[in-house]
């Protein structure tokens, strides 16, 4: 045995709160290398939303570099309560809906695991959805169909498909996990460098393509006031050689559709325009009519601004903003991280695994995702402006046309969105779901249940509205997370009764209540003072940084009540 590992020494399997599935994995079975917890956390990082995160910044008026700088910074600082947090998974080999049993109560845990666990829901049927489609995509590509654009019976039978195959792998249990994730890392890698590899020779030069990043800060076109004048701003995007993209623009109304006009990077006085118009602000859209083939950008609205230079907000509270999103985008991982480290071999190899597998990974994916979508500035045609750049990988696949490239590529980003979605969308609501009825709930029902909840979400409908709804909650799960450490670090110091951990009358049923009354008032106090600002624009900092203000709040104020027990 090893000498971090402490193991079960009295049977407690007749327990209603024991089960195969959320007992203690005993150190025969701990078969999980560092290697293999890099790869689950290569195969969670690569992913959509990583590839999109640095994109959607410089949407936001940061350059490549400070996006990569935040990505960096706020990975490396969640991968360091995420190394905490996996500490108990090792040490006891347990899940983290037993782990949380000792902190809020063995009832209590249900609040904050299920919570998790729906919100891991969310994020299957979505995932799930996008795996539907790429199918779909590899169907029509194979048999020169052309896709429909609204719903259809070939993306249902793509989603279909997808989730089966989701399905195959929760029913093999988690070794079968483990395979996925070792064999699909380095196919990941390797496509990412595969994409820079692309946009590098394309466009002959790294920094070449780097410096198109200044073009996609910049919106399409504003309008301003100068001297009881309106002037327009147009800012269509440049080739390599400086020249515009775009040759002619016209003006649009809800009534009728300008005449095009010579594109100019001059202002251009629109007064007249918005006196004949009730539109609360102009329409643009862009044409190239001297390229092979005649291109037109999509219809763009005009971004008001105070002045031709305005000046920008304070960059500093920019940063802290960007690094709380990004902090949160693994706050619901950091919580469960334990159902994973629970099969690693020693301590040694949940911290090198975490540290090496994802601040590295979301560095690398996210500059894919900058560097990628730069290329295709100066490598496609049809991309005039911003907002018509492929800032998401399935925008990038459409601008090809060869059908094996566009296969190639599907079958890439299926494997990507497998990968994620059993390691991140899987594990944690399937021992949630386990863990509220353990005699007869196991691992893979609970993967079945989450399945289904996967599917009466209609992630066809929701796939925008739950997207922000899931990250929202993500983000107030900060103080969930404050309190585990606290409570395993410096309350209990690192020691738990693994016995009374599955007794229904043991410590952790706090007098028979099975809730903690200090982290629920912890738990409930850490969320209000996060939400408060959303109500309270005075307070509206402790929203911004809510994942910040949850943990830190829940975390003092959870010691200072257990002082007084």
């Amino acid at each position: 045995m090893k000498e971090d590992i402490v193991e079960l020494q009295e049977d407690v399997s007749s327990s209603s709160l024991y089960s195969e599935d959320l007992a203690p994995v005993p150190p025969s079975k701990r078969t999980w290398s560092k290697w293999h917890l890099a790869a689950i956390w290569v195969g969670m990082a690569v992913c959509i939303p990583t590839y999109l995160l640095a994109s959607y910044m410089i949407k936001t008026g940061l350059n490549w570099y400070e996006a990569l700088i935040i990505i960096g910074l706020a990975n490396l600082i969640i991968t360091i309560p995420m190394v905490l947090n996996g500490h108990a998974g090792v040490k006891y080999g347990i899940p983290f809906p037993v782990i949380g049993r000792a902190v809020f109560g063995i009832k209590g845990v249900h609040l904050a695991s299920v919570t998790r666990g729906i919100i891991a829901c969310g994020w299957f049927g979505v995932q799930t959805w996008i795996g539907g489609l790429a199918i779909y995509a590899i169907f029509n590509a194979i048999t020169g169909t052309e896709g429909e654009l609204g719903l259809s019976i070939g993306k249902f039978i793509g989603f279909a498909i997808f989730w089966c195959i989701n399905i195959y792998f929760i029913w093999k249990g988690t070794e079968s996990i483990k395979w996925l994730e070792a064999y699909s890392a380095p196919i990941l890698v390797v496509m990412g460098l595969a994409l820079i590899a692309w946009g590098y020779n394309k466009a002959d030069g790294f920094l070449v393509v780097l410096n198109q990043s200044e073009q996609l800060e910049r919106p399409a076109a504003t309008y301003y006031t100068e001297s009881e004048r309106t002037l327009l701003q147009l800012n269509a995007l440049k080739n390599k050689d400086g020249s515009f993209k775009a040759n002619q623009y016209r003006l649009l109304t809800a009534s009728e559709e300008g005449d095009w006009e010579s594109y100019s990077s001059e202002p251009i006085d629109i007064t007249d325009y918005l006196g004949k118009t009730t539109e609360a602000a102009p329409k643009v859209q862009f044409r190239n009519d001297q390229t092979s083939k005649e291109t037109v950008s999509s219809i763009v609205q005009a971004s008001w601004t105070d002045s031709q230079n305005p000046e920008t907000g304070s960059k500093l509270w920019g940063y802290l903003l960007w690094l709380t999103a990004m902090v949160g985008f693994w706050a619901t991982m950091s919580i469960s991280i334990a159902d994973i480290t629970r099969y690693a071999k020693t301590q040694k190899d949940q911290i090198a695994g975490q540290f090496i597998g994802l601040p590295g990974t979301m560095m690398l994916y996210s500059f894919v995702g900058i560097f990628v979508t730069c290329a295709a500035v100066i490598n496609f045609d049809n991309v005039m402006i911003a907002d018509d750049a492929p800032w998401d990988p399935v925008s990038l696949i459409a601008n090809f046309e060869n059908p094996v490239v566009v296969v190639i590529s599907q079958i890439f980003l299926l494997i990507a969105t497998l990968s994620t979605n059993i390691a991140a969308n899987v594990i944690a609501p399937a021992n949630a779901f386990s863990n509220l009825v353990p005699r007869k709930i196991s691992f893979r029902m609970g993967g079945l249940i989450t399945g289904i909840i996967g599917i009466v979400i209609a992630p066809w409908w929701l796939l925008n509205e739950i997207s922000g709804f899931l990250i929202f909650v993500s983000g107030l799960l900060g103080p969930v997370l404050g309190i585990l450490i606290v409570d395993y670090f410096i309350i209990r110091k690192k020691n738990l009764e693994l016995a009374a951990l599955y007794k229904e009358g043991g410590n952790y049923a706090y007098g028979g209540l099975g809730v903690n009354k200090a982290a629920m008032i912890a738990l409930f106090t850490g969320v209000f003072l996060a939400l408060v600002g959303y109500w309270v624009p005075q307070l509206n900092f402790l929203y911004s940084l809510s994942w910040f203000t949850g943990f830190f709040i829940s975390s003092i104020l959870y010691y200072l009540l257990m002082l007084k027990k």
